[in-house]
């Protein structure tokens, strides 16, 4: 058995040894030819996932996006100047409004009063004031006659000057009387949609007190892109939004991006300097002004939640 075992044959060595061991040359040979046949196919999957690999990264050369995104605008809290209660509301949540248009009055008795007062004491300064002129004037000609002192006539003009303060004092508080009447009618300083209306009717307000907001037409995307996909994104570059809450995608272009990063400027920024730090991909806000159009028949409010895609060069 042992000569068996050694015996060579013109292709190579051992040629016996599946027959000593109980297999035939047979079953050798179709094990051989079967894992052949798994490292071909092996070697076409990874062939196959390698081109579809290949084929997504050459479709999306050259474009980053991120769904850490969403629709800004500004909104404008509409607060009383003065305060007082509310006479009468003009608007509901959801209104359209135009620039100046009124949205609320503070009733105006006690400014009527005040303007009133104002007014007589511009009176009682511009009665007092003229008396003063006409007796420095009467003064002079008596002291150019020697009938009168120098002392009197220099007093009398004191007395002119103070009047004269007295009266642009008087005239001012009526100014102030007047504008304060004009800050009971609560006027829209641009054109917008009222929302978060919360000022009714009778209720007493004080100044600054939110009563609503009004959200202008002008929209942008603010989207948080990790720092690493910043390296070739400039002003400029062609953008895609899609909302969540619509089909298909709007056009845009990049207006800005923020300098620093959105964590840098939160309530609680990190203090890396103190104890164990952890590295983690900042993400930096970027301004995405839509194309006019963009938005047609689809209406964006702030705060929706969009995806956008970035065209970088």
């Amino acid at each position: 058995m042992e000569t068996q075992v050694k015996a060579s044959n013109r292709h190579g060595e051992g040629a016996e040894a599946p027959r000593l061991l109980g297999q035939p040359n047979g079953a050798a040979s179709k094990g051989t030819a079967n894992s052949l046949r798994t490292k071909v196919m092996a070697g076409i999957a990874v062939g196959a996932v390698a081109a579809v690999a290949g084929g997504f990264a050459w479709a999306n050369h050259g474009w980053v996006s991120t769904d850490d995104a969403f629709i800004e605008g500004h909104v404008v809290a509409i607060s009383p100047r003065v305060p007082g209660h509310v006479l009468k509301v003009m608007v509901e949540d959801n209104q359209l409004v135009e620039k100046d248009q009124p949205l609320a009055e503070i009733d105006p008795a006690d400014y009527l009063t005040d303007r009133d007062a104002a007014r007589a004491q511009v009176d009682a300064a511009d009665a007092a004031a003229h008396k003063t002129e006409l007796d420095v004037r009467r003064y002079e000609a008596l002291t150019a006659k020697n009938e009168a002192s120098r002392q009197t006539l220099d007093h009398a003009r004191a007395d002119a000057r103070s009047a004269a303060a007295a009266r642009e004092a008087a005239q001012a508080r009526l100014r102030q009387a007047e504008l304060n009447l004009s800050y009971t009618r609560i006027k829209a300083p641009q054109a917008g949609q009222v929302t978060r209306k919360t000022v009714e009717e009778g209720a007493y307000v004080g100044v600054g007190q939110s009563l609503l907001a009004i959200v202008p037409k002008e929209i942008w995307v603010v989207a948080n892109f990790k720092e690493t996909q910043l390296r070739r994104m400039r002003p400029g570059d062609r953008a895609e939004i899609s909302v969540d809450a619509y089909s298909g995608k709007m056009a845009g272009r990049v207006d800005s991006l923020q300098s620093g990063t959105g964590e840098r400027f939160s309530v609680l920024p990190a203090e890396n300097a103190t104890g164990n730090f952890v590295k983690v991909v900042q993400r930096i806000p970027v301004k995405i002004a839509l194309d006019s159009d963009a938005d047609a028949g689809r209406p964006l409010a702030p705060g929706m939640s969009v995806e956008a895609e970035v065209e970088v060069r």
